[in-house]
């Protein structure tokens, strides 16, 4: 009943989402559940809990899958039935088993899924343990909520649920709270739900559509022409853009998004491939779980963990068709104006019998209706929410982020985008300026150009390396002389063995040493020039000038070959280590040699502590961290200084650090270096100061004049350091009481505050700022206003000399 289109040439799309079901049955009875009330059988077959050893070989079969697809991280969702009906016990050996399995390069992003009747603080207790965040089903007050979800004596589970909220808003388990899922029901006012959900405070809100096929189509009391849903969630989106989006909504988020061309953050919505799959309690391997809502057995792919891999499953002709985009939906869905933000909607909304899924979504008048309504509202009278602010393709409410010297996750992925089209069009002018470009550079970047199109995923990967912008901004200002091919060779050669591309790529060496960046050096023994490299299944094969070969396993250590090492802070950063790269000496200080297992183990656990502060007590700087830091490469530490750290304009992501005496320290680094890293970025988009005043400023916290650009990079980095030293001792006092650590965090913010102050006014008094910056400089200072306020009610008086700016 899939019809599969044109997938014999289709790459495969590695699974990077995963379901593992716990347990087959619920402790309630929700009417319009898509495992047991709609064309589904299969659940009566299966074991009620999973069993150990069907979470072992899951596990195995996970981290074999991250592995073979170097993936970064994989997110892996416990679910049912009702998961918690599975007991502590099972969840914390599944929880040990996936984060044992999985290769130390790859971050694990573990959540579970509940409707929460059973969450009590020995379930809590157990996700702290093991990072589990936590999604909970509610569909709005007690009377939406108890429209369908009940136990079977019909007694209703939301006071019960409530509580669950309740206890994941404690602050010692506010961290696990990952959202709410409410599924809809045009028969619940909108705005009645919507004001029980955001009552709740939750960091997130998904409104599901109602499971429905054209064979079961779903409830419409108006007629089958019209578009209650439509209605239901515009009402919504209405007041949710008057109150100023005071939570993120998944639905609302992910049209935006797509309607600016950006991906969807959900499978419902968006051309995307489909990248999950889900693993039943006896280790069958099956797709979406939605898709029982259309025929008894339509998940089903005949494979399981312990007899198939996950490629495997990922090749079944079903996976294939909801990974094919545009080409994978039928005429009148290709024809649509809003197909690019609709998607066709999710694959099982458009099962009909006679033609399977080869139809337009049952919601689709819905789906169209609300999306033109969004893109209508963005083009008139409002559109500051959704449109890019001058041209940094930011929108004001992410502009207005990072102007506060924060930035979220979104506010810094349009920087990261931004900047990948930097490099393309960097490396680009480098591969054509040449007047005779050698046969060398010509051939790489014909294969660059190659892979942009097959496999654009690997080629965004390298090119957007940031000391790939380091060689080509270096070769660019030395316009025509010297070889370009080198480093496009080496970009070409890394694309090749991340995609596992058969072509072979020639290499030159630099002094012995082959570059692949991002993924590490290898060490060429004699007098070789070049070496040709072809990726194997298992690894590559570098063969020189002379015809020596040299073959890396990637599972077996070699001292010839020495990879990037990645840390996993935890799962929701992950971070290179990089101590190879031949072009990362761009930071103004000496980098360090290639770290010894001691030295990279210290480095593990310093990041992995600094990275727990900052996402505890700075929370509003590790979302744009997580998002835009992808390096971090070692520097040597100086005689007679302590603490060195730098950024680079040409090495976008990248930060270099001497790794200091503290992982406190070391936090504080991070915060400060990658506020340069922001600004750097936006400054490459759009002007924030005149660049033609010369004149030289003061900096409070430096004895040399600074160049305007200079001092405003300061004080947003500062800006940063003054919440750091905020944040320290209000959590110290918070934890200690009154004491010398205390008393020293909260003289550093005071000091840092005065200082950072008088730089605002500073840059407010230069007459150099244009509108935007004078816009940007505001949000610092807007930032700081409350803090002086705090400092005066402490009792302080080391910022009142300066406040009068800033007030």
């Amino acid at each position: 009943m899939l019809h599969l289109r044109h997938t014999r040439d289709v790459e495969l799309v590695p699974f990077r989402q995963f379901v593992l079901k716990l347990h087959s049955r619920c402790d309630l009875a929700c009417d319009h559940c898509y495992v047991y009330e709609h064309e589904d059988t299969q659940w009566r077959g299966r074991p009620m809990a999973s069993p150990r050893r069907v979470l072992e070989q899951t596990a195995v079969r996970i981290a074999e899958h991250a592995a073979a697809h170097r993936l970064s991280s994989v997110r892996v969702v416990l679910h049912g039935g009702e998961p918690l009906l599975a007991g502590p016990e099972t969840i914390g050996f599944a929880a040990e088993q996936l984060r044992a399995a999985l290769p130390d390069s790859c971050g694990l992003d573990l959540r579970i899924h509940t409707n929460g009747v059973l969450l009590d603080r020995r379930f809590c207790d157990l996700f702290l343990e093991h990072d589990i965040r936590v999604g909970i089903s509610l569909d709005g007050d007690r009377a939406a909520n108890d429209l369908h979800r009940r136990y079977a004596d019909g007694r209703s589970s939301h006071s019960k649920v409530l509580s669950a909220v309740a206890l994941l808003q404690e602050p010692g388990y506010r961290r696990l709270f990952a959202g709410i899922l409410c599924t809809i029901d045009v028969r619940n006012d909108p705005l009645a739900v919507y004001e029980a959900l955001t009552a709740l405070d939750p960091p997130g809100i998904d409104f599901l559509l109602p499971h429905a096929t054209w064979v079961h189509p779903p409830l419409r009391p108006d007629g089958p022409e019209s578009t209650p849903y439509a209605a239901w969630l515009g009402a919504i989106y209405e007041r949710w853009e008057a109150e100023g989006r005071p939570v993120p909504v998944r639905t609302f988020d992910s049209v935006l998004r797509t309607l600016h061309g950006l991906s969807s953050l959900t499978e419902n919505l968006g051309l995307e491939p489909a990248d999950l799959v889900v693993i039943e309690t006896d280790g069958t391997l099956e797709q979406a779980d939605s898709l029982r809502t259309a025929f008894d057995g339509a998940a089903g792919t005949g494979f399981n963990v312990f007899d198939h891999d996950l490629d495997r499953a990922a090749r079944h002709p079903g996976m294939i068709d909801r990974q094919l985009g545009l080409a994978g939906l039928c005429a009148t869905c290709r024809s649509c104006p809003v197909v690019s933000s609709c998607g066709g909607g999710l694959y099982a909304h458009r099962y009909r019998e006679e033609n399977g899924f080869e139809n337009p979504s049952v919601f689709c008048g819905d789906l169209k209706e609300f999306i033109t309504m969004v893109a209508a509202r963005g083009e008139g009278t409002d559109p500051a929410r959704t449109e890019p602010t001058a041209g940094t393709g930011l929108t004001d409410r992410q502009w207005d982020e990072l102007a506060a010297g924060h930035g979220g996750t979104e506010a810094v992925r349009v920087l990261v985008g931004q900047q990948l089209e930097i490099d393309r069009t960097l490396l680009a002018h480098v591969a054509t300026s040449a007047s005779a470009p050698s046969a060398s550079t010509s051939a790489s970047w014909r294969l660059l150009t190659e892979f942009d199109v097959q496999v654009p995923d690997a080629c965004d990967q390298v090119m957007s390396h940031p000391y790939n912008r380091t060689w080509a901004t270096g070769r660019w200002q030395r316009g025509d002389g010297g070889d370009s091919g080198d480093g496009l060779a080496e970009s070409a050669a890394a694309v090749a063995l991340r995609a596992g591309s058969e072509a072979e790529v020639r290499v030159p060496l630099r002094g012995g040493v082959l570059r692949l960046p991002g993924l590490g050096r290898l060490l060429v023994d004699g007098d070789a020039a070049f070496v040709s490299v072809r990726s194997r299944e298992d690894g590559f094969t570098a063969t020189t000038d002379s015809g020596a070969t040299v073959r890396i396993v990637w599972a077996q250590q070699d001292p010839r070959w020495q990879p990037t090492r990645t840390v996993a802070a935890d799962a929701d950063w992950t971070v290179r280590l990089e101590d190879t790269d031949p072009c990362r000496d761009a930071h103004g200080h000496p980098v360090s040699a290639r770290l010894g297992p001691e030295e990279f183990a210290a480095w593990e656990r310093d990041l992995t502590s600094a990275w727990a502060l900052i996402k505890r007590i700075l929370p509003g700087y590790a979302e744009g961290i997580a998002a835009g830091l992808s390096v971090i490469t070692p520097l040597q530490r100086p005689s007679g200084r302590r603490d060195i750290s730098s950024s680079a304009r040409s090495a976008f992501g990248a930060v270099g650090i001497a790794r200091p005496a503290t992982a406190d320290t070391l936090a504080l680094l991070l915060v400060h270096e990658f506020q340069h890293v922001k600004l750097g970025a936006v400054l490459d988009l759009d002007d924030l100061i005149d660049g033609n005043d010369a004149r030289a400023f003061h900096a409070p916290w430096r004895e040399d004049p600074r160049p305007l650009e200079g001092l405003l990079q300061g004080t947003y980095a500062h800006v940063a350091v003054t919440e750091y030293w905020r944040a320290r001792w209000q959590d110290l006092r918070g934890r200690n009481g009154f004491g010398t650590a205390a008393d020293r965090a909260r003289d550093e913010f005071a000091r840092c505050l005065a200082d950072t102050a008088q730089a605002l006014g500073s840059l407010s008094a230069s007459g150099s700022l244009t509108g935007l910056g004078g816009r940007f400089v505001a949000g610092m200072e807007a930032t700081l206003r409350p803090w002086l306020d705090e400092l005066d009610s402490d009792d302080g008086d080391s910022a009142r000399p300066v406040a009068s700016h800033v007030r």
